[in-house]
């Protein structure tokens, strides 16, 4: 779908990027904001701030040009300021701002669903939109529920989560969630709630090179869960292909099959979280398609607008969908959504965000650069304090020794060194995180390398 780019809107959309006002400096002004995620105390000190980005980099309020190593936050995977996605945006915020998703629709809704289903494995053609990650992983726990009652086993209410796993911040991803530190705060958080064991091993597979070798039998882990609990009170499974904001971990060889049998043989569902995996990361359109398993819900947002408008999505097997479609026409079958599901701006941002995938071919240049990401992040290895590296498709983790007593620091100093050196990671823990936007080039990898190796070697 190629569709040409108005010239003097682009060059407004330019001029305005280029002409931004400066944020007010360090002061009171900055009291108001807390900060998500943010050690907050410590960036108000010395405040990171950006202005404007393009491609490959950002700016800061100084005109310091930075390179992004990290998709702004695992998302923004065809670069910055494309474009067409600007275009798209500011045409359909003049067309029409807002839609009612609730009893009514716009055709761009439809366009996009189809488009996603069509880049989703066989059998799974069923669109449901959210606005975030987190969103997207409460109605899939929501959907799985309620399929299950539609189908005439209301018993099926547990879910089964994973150790370490990440799914947003909302009560049902945290529940099923497997970080402590996104747990431990709020109380007892969802009933009826349990976790298999996460897949790290790194007395086995430290250093490996895309999939681990070994812990296909980790899966078997879940066979214990329906031991405990009878599969007939068991209504869904819910992991990441790649636990990335954990620390990428990759799964080992055979898990996620492994996994995927156990779920059939018990009528469990399983639901993939592919949030971050999603739109290239692993070179294809969905891990689901690297490793070759199906689930029967998928999750995804970030990459879906390239970052620039909020919007996440429920990818559905149909025979799930057609289970609700029952009962009198004039009935709500699920009785669930968001006033900005399907938003159109976020349609027109995703559907120009799809043209640029497609015109690039962005959703398998991973598979091209993985051999060369993965030459450079493992030629890491024997320089201090590294313990680990993980990596597939353009997506790696570094993992460090903590400094005794301090957990975190030893990252956290070299994620401001590597910034200062105009580069930005992302820290998890001890762990350094790297997933550049699908536009990267070798010599920005060999940056990228050469900057964390430096801040490695600085760090305490």
């Amino acid at each position: 779908m190629n569709k040409a780019i108005d010239p003097q809107l682009m060059q407004a959309a330019e001029q305005s990027a280029h002409h931004l006002v400066a944020p007010s400096q360090p002061g009171a002004d900055m009291a108001a904001f807390w900060m998500p995620f943010t050690a907050s105390r410590q960036f108000k000190k010395a405040p990171r701030l950006l202005q404007r980005a393009q491609g490959m980099h950002y700016w800061d309020v100084d005109g310091r040009q930075v390179l992004d190593a990290v998709s702004g936050l695992w998302c923004v995977n065809a670069g910055h300021a494309r474009p067409r996605i600007v275009q798209a945006i500011a045409h359909q915020a003049a067309q029409m701002d807002f839609c009612p998703p609730f009893q009514m629709a716009h055709p761009q809704a439809f366009e996009l669903a189809s488009r996603v289903a069509a880049l989703a494995p066989e059998g799974m053609g069923k669109v449901f939109f959210t606005n975030s990650g987190s969103e997207s992983v409460e109605t899939a726990l929501k959907m799985a529920l309620a399929y299950h009652r539609a189908r005439g086993e209301g018993t099926r209410t547990r879910l089964i989560g994973r150790e370490r796993g990440y799914h947003g911040v909302n009560f049902g991803g945290i529940s099923v969630g497997g970080m402590v530190g996104n747990r431990k705060t709020f109380g007892p958080l969802l009933v009826g709630v349990d976790h298999i064991r996460h897949t790290h091993d790194l007395a086995r597979n430290a250093f490996s090179v895309g999939q681990p070798v070994h812990g296909a039998e980790l899966a078997d882990d879940l066979e214990r869960l329906v031991a405990l609990h009878d599969a007939s009170t068991i209504a869904a499974v819910i992991v990441e292909p790649i636990a990335g904001s954990t620390g990428v971990l990759i799964p080992p060889q055979g898990y996620l099959q492994r996994l995927r049998d156990i779920c059939d043989r018990h009528g469990i569902l399983l639901i993939f979280d592919e949030v971050i995996t999603g739109f290239g990361r692993t070179g294809t359109p969905f891990a689901a398609l690297t490793y070759g398993v199906t689930p029967d819900l998928m999750t995804c947002a970030k990459g879906l607008t390239n970052g620039s408008v909020p919007m996440g999505a429920v990818i559905a097997r149909d025979h799930i969908h057609d289970t609700f479609m029952t009962g009198p026409e004039h009935l709500i079958e699920f009785a669930h959504g968001y006033t900005y599901s399907a938003h159109p701006l976020a349609c027109a941002a995703a559907l120009a965000t799809l043209d640029t995938y497609e015109e690039e071919g962005l959703l398998t240049r991973a598979a091209e650069l993985q051999d060369y990401l993965a030459q450079g992040v493992h030629s890491l290895k024997g320089e201090p304090h590294v313990i680990d590296i993980r990596n597939t498709g353009l997506v790696a983790g570094i993992e460090l020794a903590g400094v005794p007593g301090e957990p975190t620091k030893r990252a956290f100093n070299i994620f401001l060194d590597c910034f200062e050196k105009g580069v930005m990671v992302r820290t998890t823990g001890d762990i350094v995180a790297l997933s550049p936007p699908l536009i990267v080039q070798r010599e920005q990898i060999d940056h990228i390398v050469e900057t964390l190796r430096s801040a490695i070697r600085r760090a305490a």
